[in-house]
Protein backbone atom coordinates (compact mmCIF):
# COMPACT_ATOMS: atom_id res chain seq x y z
CA UNK A 1 0.00 0.00 0.00
CA UNK A 2 1.48 3.73 -0.87
CA UNK A 3 0.77 6.06 1.71
CA UNK A 4 0.51 9.24 0.66
CA UNK A 5 0.35 13.01 1.98
CA UNK A 6 -1.23 16.01 0.26
CA UNK A 7 -0.38 19.55 0.85
CA UNK A 8 -3.02 21.46 -0.47
CA UNK A 9 -5.82 18.45 0.41
CA UNK A 10 -8.47 21.61 1.27
CA UNK A 11 -8.00 23.14 -2.29
CA UNK A 12 -9.80 21.65 -5.15
CA UNK A 13 -7.22 20.05 -6.79
CA UNK A 14 -6.46 18.35 -3.75
CA UNK A 15 -10.17 17.15 -3.04
CA UNK A 16 -9.75 15.59 -6.41
CA UNK A 17 -6.66 13.96 -5.21
CA UNK A 18 -8.43 12.18 -2.13
CA UNK A 19 -10.91 10.94 -4.31
CA UNK A 20 -8.69 9.54 -6.76
CA UNK A 21 -6.61 7.72 -3.88
CA UNK A 22 -9.45 6.80 -2.03
CA UNK A 23 -10.78 4.97 -5.37
CA UNK A 24 -7.78 3.29 -5.95
CA UNK A 25 -6.70 -0.45 -4.44
CA UNK A 26 -3.20 0.37 -3.28
CA UNK A 27 -2.67 3.71 -1.59
CA UNK A 28 -4.40 5.56 0.76
CA UNK A 29 -4.14 9.52 2.29
CA UNK A 30 -2.10 9.38 5.02
CA UNK A 31 -1.87 13.12 6.54
CA UNK A 32 -2.90 16.70 5.60
CA UNK A 33 0.35 19.15 4.98
CA UNK A 34 -0.98 22.76 5.81
CA UNK A 35 -0.04 25.70 6.74
CA UNK A 36 -2.62 26.01 9.63
CA UNK A 37 -5.30 23.54 11.58
CA UNK A 38 -2.62 21.65 13.05
CA UNK A 39 -3.71 18.55 15.47
CA UNK A 40 -7.26 18.77 13.58
CA UNK A 41 -8.72 16.68 11.16
CA UNK A 42 -10.12 16.78 7.35
CA UNK A 43 -12.94 15.03 6.74
CA UNK A 44 -15.48 15.56 3.97
CA UNK A 45 -13.24 18.55 2.91
CA UNK A 46 -14.44 19.56 6.46
CA UNK A 47 -12.36 20.81 9.50
CA UNK A 48 -13.34 18.46 12.22
CA UNK A 49 -11.57 18.46 15.89
CA UNK A 50 -12.68 14.58 16.13
CA UNK A 51 -9.70 11.71 15.12
CA UNK A 52 -11.50 10.77 12.18
CA UNK A 53 -10.29 11.81 8.91
CA UNK A 54 -7.48 12.73 7.66
CA UNK A 55 -4.64 14.20 10.46
CA UNK A 56 -3.42 17.25 9.64
CA UNK A 57 0.35 18.67 10.13
CA UNK A 58 1.71 22.18 9.85
CA UNK A 59 5.23 20.47 10.21
CA UNK A 60 6.27 18.14 7.60
CA UNK A 61 9.10 16.77 9.17
CA UNK A 62 6.43 15.50 12.68
CA UNK A 63 4.35 14.01 9.71
CA UNK A 64 7.13 11.89 8.42
CA UNK A 65 7.73 10.89 11.81
CA UNK A 66 4.16 9.84 12.65
CA UNK A 67 2.90 8.79 9.16
CA UNK A 68 5.68 7.74 7.34
CA UNK A 69 4.50 8.60 3.79
CA UNK A 70 5.90 7.35 0.83
CA UNK A 71 4.52 10.35 -1.44
CA UNK A 72 4.07 13.78 -1.13
CA UNK A 73 1.60 15.23 -3.34
CA UNK A 74 1.90 19.04 -3.57
CA UNK A 75 -0.70 20.92 -5.15
CA UNK A 76 -0.61 24.07 -3.30
CA UNK A 77 0.85 27.24 -4.82
CA UNK A 78 3.65 28.58 -6.45
CA UNK A 79 4.71 29.68 -3.24
CA UNK A 80 4.87 27.07 -1.33
CA UNK A 81 5.77 23.74 -3.62
CA UNK A 82 9.73 24.75 -3.93
CA UNK A 83 9.84 24.57 -0.34
CA UNK A 84 7.74 21.49 0.76
CA UNK A 85 9.61 19.50 -2.24
CA UNK A 86 13.04 20.18 -0.93
CA UNK A 87 12.23 19.07 2.64
CA UNK A 88 10.20 16.11 1.38
CA UNK A 89 13.34 14.81 -0.45
CA UNK A 90 15.42 15.59 2.76
CA UNK A 91 13.31 13.32 4.40
CA UNK A 92 13.44 10.65 2.00
CA UNK A 93 9.40 11.47 0.79
CA UNK A 94 9.27 10.99 -2.79
CA UNK A 95 7.84 14.51 -4.46
CA UNK A 96 5.22 14.33 -6.92
CA UNK A 97 4.15 17.98 -7.63
CA UNK A 98 0.68 18.76 -9.54
CA UNK A 99 1.42 23.20 -9.00
CA UNK A 100 2.61 25.05 -11.66
CA UNK A 101 4.71 28.32 -11.21
CA UNK A 102 8.31 26.45 -10.42
CA UNK A 103 11.19 28.52 -12.21
CA UNK A 104 13.76 26.77 -14.38
CA UNK A 105 16.36 27.46 -11.70
CA UNK A 106 14.28 25.80 -8.97
CA UNK A 107 13.63 22.89 -11.13
CA UNK A 108 17.19 22.52 -11.63
CA UNK A 109 18.11 22.53 -7.70
CA UNK A 110 15.67 20.04 -6.91
CA UNK A 111 16.84 17.75 -10.24
CA UNK A 112 20.51 18.10 -8.20
CA UNK A 113 18.91 17.59 -4.86
CA UNK A 114 17.18 14.46 -6.37
CA UNK A 115 20.51 13.10 -8.39
CA UNK A 116 22.24 13.75 -4.83
CA UNK A 117 20.20 11.42 -2.53
CA UNK A 118 18.44 9.08 -5.11
CA UNK A 119 14.95 9.57 -4.27
CA UNK A 120 13.15 9.81 -7.10
CA UNK A 121 10.66 13.06 -7.87
CA UNK A 122 7.91 13.96 -10.43
CA UNK A 123 6.81 16.94 -11.57
CA UNK A 124 3.73 16.87 -13.69
CA UNK A 125 2.11 20.76 -15.46
CA UNK A 126 -0.57 18.97 -16.27
CA UNK A 127 -2.04 15.40 -14.69
CA UNK A 128 -4.61 14.87 -17.48
CA UNK A 129 -3.69 12.55 -20.15
CA UNK A 130 -5.18 14.11 -22.77
CA UNK A 131 -3.40 17.51 -22.33
CA UNK A 132 -0.02 15.22 -22.21
CA UNK A 133 -1.05 13.99 -25.79
CA UNK A 134 -2.17 17.00 -26.79
CA UNK A 135 1.67 18.68 -25.79
CA UNK A 136 3.07 15.45 -27.37
CA UNK A 137 0.76 15.72 -30.65
CA UNK A 138 2.17 19.39 -30.96
CA UNK A 139 5.42 18.88 -30.70
CA UNK A 140 5.07 16.12 -33.48
CA UNK A 141 3.74 18.65 -35.36
CA UNK A 142 5.71 21.43 -35.10
CA UNK A 143 8.81 19.58 -36.78
CA UNK A 144 6.43 20.39 -40.11
CA UNK A 145 4.91 23.58 -38.74
CA UNK A 146 6.87 25.90 -37.11
CA UNK A 147 5.43 28.95 -36.70
CA UNK A 148 4.06 28.26 -33.60
CA UNK A 149 1.09 30.25 -31.20
CA UNK A 150 0.06 28.82 -27.41
CA UNK A 151 -3.50 29.93 -25.71
CA UNK A 152 -4.09 28.99 -22.55
CA UNK A 153 -7.23 29.32 -20.95
CA UNK A 154 -8.03 29.18 -16.95
CA UNK A 155 -10.72 29.99 -14.34
CA UNK A 156 -10.05 33.25 -12.56
CA UNK A 157 -8.09 32.09 -9.27
CA UNK A 158 -5.44 30.40 -11.24
CA UNK A 159 -2.44 32.39 -9.04
CA UNK A 160 0.47 32.17 -12.11
CA UNK A 161 0.63 33.16 -15.97
CA UNK A 162 1.30 31.57 -18.36
CA UNK A 163 0.49 28.18 -16.82
CA UNK A 164 2.76 25.38 -16.50
CA UNK A 165 1.36 23.48 -18.87
CA UNK A 166 1.49 25.91 -22.03
CA UNK A 167 5.15 26.26 -20.56
CA UNK A 168 6.20 22.87 -20.44
CA UNK A 169 4.40 22.74 -24.47
CA UNK A 170 7.13 25.25 -25.51
CA UNK A 171 9.56 23.14 -23.82
CA UNK A 172 8.39 20.45 -25.77
CA UNK A 173 8.58 21.83 -29.03
CA UNK A 174 11.91 23.84 -28.55
CA UNK A 175 13.28 20.68 -28.80
CA UNK A 176 12.50 20.09 -32.33
CA UNK A 177 11.72 23.95 -33.26
CA UNK A 178 14.49 25.70 -34.60
CA UNK A 179 14.13 29.34 -32.58
CA UNK A 180 13.09 31.96 -34.86
CA UNK A 181 11.18 35.41 -34.80
CA UNK A 182 7.61 35.12 -36.23
CA UNK A 183 5.30 37.31 -37.97
CA UNK A 184 6.72 40.82 -39.36
CA UNK A 185 10.11 41.54 -38.57
CA UNK A 186 9.00 45.55 -38.12
CA UNK A 187 5.94 44.32 -36.22
CA UNK A 188 4.71 47.13 -33.75
CA UNK A 189 3.36 46.48 -30.83
CA UNK A 190 0.51 49.27 -29.60
CA UNK A 191 -0.64 48.25 -26.54
CA UNK A 192 2.41 46.60 -24.62
CA UNK A 193 1.56 42.52 -24.17
CA UNK A 194 -0.80 42.34 -27.32
CA UNK A 195 1.56 39.77 -28.81
CA UNK A 196 2.04 37.65 -25.53
CA UNK A 197 4.78 36.31 -24.23
CA UNK A 198 7.46 35.50 -26.00
CA UNK A 199 9.71 31.54 -26.28
CA UNK A 200 12.11 31.99 -29.01
CA UNK A 201 10.00 33.49 -31.10
CA UNK A 202 6.54 31.31 -30.52
CA UNK A 203 3.66 33.35 -28.46
CA UNK A 204 1.97 32.23 -25.48
CA UNK A 205 -1.19 34.40 -24.36
CA UNK A 206 -2.93 33.34 -20.90
CA UNK A 207 -6.53 34.11 -20.71
CA UNK A 208 -8.31 33.82 -17.10
CA UNK A 209 -12.24 34.09 -17.06
CA UNK A 210 -14.73 32.80 -14.35
CA UNK A 211 -16.49 29.66 -16.21
CA UNK A 212 -13.58 28.22 -17.38
CA UNK A 213 -11.22 25.54 -15.80
CA UNK A 214 -8.16 24.29 -17.67
CA UNK A 215 -7.89 24.74 -21.60
CA UNK A 216 -4.96 25.35 -24.10
CA UNK A 217 -4.67 25.32 -28.45
CA UNK A 218 -1.42 25.44 -30.03
CA UNK A 219 -1.87 27.09 -33.37
CA UNK A 220 0.75 25.87 -35.68
CA UNK A 221 0.29 28.31 -38.86
CA UNK A 222 2.31 27.23 -42.36
CA UNK A 223 1.77 28.17 -46.06
CA UNK A 224 -2.12 28.46 -46.32
CA UNK A 225 -3.03 26.51 -43.73
CA UNK A 226 -3.44 26.37 -39.75
CA UNK A 227 -3.50 23.34 -37.90
CA UNK A 228 -5.03 23.73 -34.25
CA UNK A 229 -4.81 21.45 -31.49
CA UNK A 230 -7.23 21.71 -28.03
CA UNK A 231 -7.30 20.19 -25.42
CA UNK A 232 -10.39 20.96 -22.54
CA UNK A 233 -10.85 19.73 -19.19
CA UNK A 234 -14.48 20.38 -17.87
CA UNK A 235 -14.19 18.59 -14.65
CA UNK A 236 -11.04 17.62 -12.47
CA UNK A 237 -12.32 14.39 -12.34
CA UNK A 238 -9.77 14.18 -15.68
CA UNK A 239 -6.63 14.91 -13.76
CA UNK A 240 -7.55 11.39 -11.85
CA UNK A 241 -5.97 8.97 -13.19
CA UNK A 242 -2.75 10.86 -14.25
CA UNK A 243 -2.69 11.48 -10.34
CA UNK A 244 -2.48 7.63 -9.79
CA UNK A 245 -0.30 7.13 -12.74
CA UNK A 246 2.39 9.84 -11.12
CA UNK A 247 1.94 8.01 -7.57
CA UNK A 248 2.26 4.85 -8.75
CA UNK A 249 5.11 4.93 -10.83
CA UNK A 250 7.68 7.87 -8.57
CA UNK A 251 8.00 5.17 -5.74
CA UNK A 252 10.05 3.09 -7.74
CA UNK A 253 12.85 6.02 -9.50
CA UNK A 254 15.31 7.60 -7.94
CA UNK A 255 15.70 10.31 -10.68
CA UNK A 256 13.35 13.48 -11.61
CA UNK A 257 10.50 12.99 -13.83
CA UNK A 258 9.44 16.24 -15.74
CA UNK A 259 6.31 15.78 -17.29
CA UNK A 260 3.98 13.32 -17.08
CA UNK A 261 4.62 12.17 -20.85
CA UNK A 262 7.20 10.09 -19.83
CA UNK A 263 5.30 7.81 -18.75
CA UNK A 264 3.10 7.46 -21.66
Amino acid sequence: MIKVAIAGARGRMGTTAIQAIEEAKDAQVVAALDYKYDGKYLHNSIIIDEEMGIPIYTSLSKLAEECAPDVLLDVTDPDAVFQNVKEALLLGIHPVVGTSGLTEDEVKDIEGLVNELKVGGLIAPNFSIGAVLMMKFAQQAARYLGDVEIIEMHHDRKLDAPSGTAVKTADMIKQVRPSHIQGHPEEQEHLNGARGADVEGMKIHSVRLPGLLAHQQVLLGGEGELLTLRHDSFDRKSFMPGIMMAIRDVVGRTDLIYGLEKLL
